[in-house]
């Protein structure tokens, strides 16, 4: 949306600065994306939003990582609705037995959809 890209986006753009939300902590253990702050950072500089990272619950699982990526879709979904640069995710083809972050992945067939999905919302606006 070149309606919202101010003389800052443009300068960072050049000098190869991106931003990323993946969430902050709201607790202990819980990672929440107000959706806000990708209209609000986009003004600065490209937002890529980090799907998978954004729905991680830090220590959740007896000090390790846990998550819920049934989560991630939505959020990348609402995140394309805002208007990002890009996504991050991580996948595998097996996330139950990825060496981390399994809990919070997608397989590449679903990463598949949710982009064709996400460009799809995106074109809307």
């Amino acid at each position: 949306d070149k309606s919202i890209q101010s003389p800052t986006y443009e300068t960072a753009l050049k000098n190869g600065v991106w931003l990323c939300e993946r969430g902050s902590s709201f607790g202990y253990g819980n990672l929440v994306v107000d959706m806000r702050s990708l209209k609000i950072m986009r003004e600065f500089a490209p937002v890529i939003f980090d799907a998978t990272h954004s729905v991680q619950m830090p220590g959740g699982a007896n000090g390790k990582s846990s998550g819920d990526s049934s989560f991630a879709p939505i959020l990348a979904r609402a995140a394309a609705a805002v208007g990002i640069d890009g996504l991050f995710a991580e996948t595998h083809i097996d996330p139950k037995n990825a060496l981390s972050d399994g809990a919070n992945m997608l397989k590449p067939d679903e990463l598949e959809y949710l982009v064709t999905d996400m460009l799809k919302i995106q074109n809307l606006f």
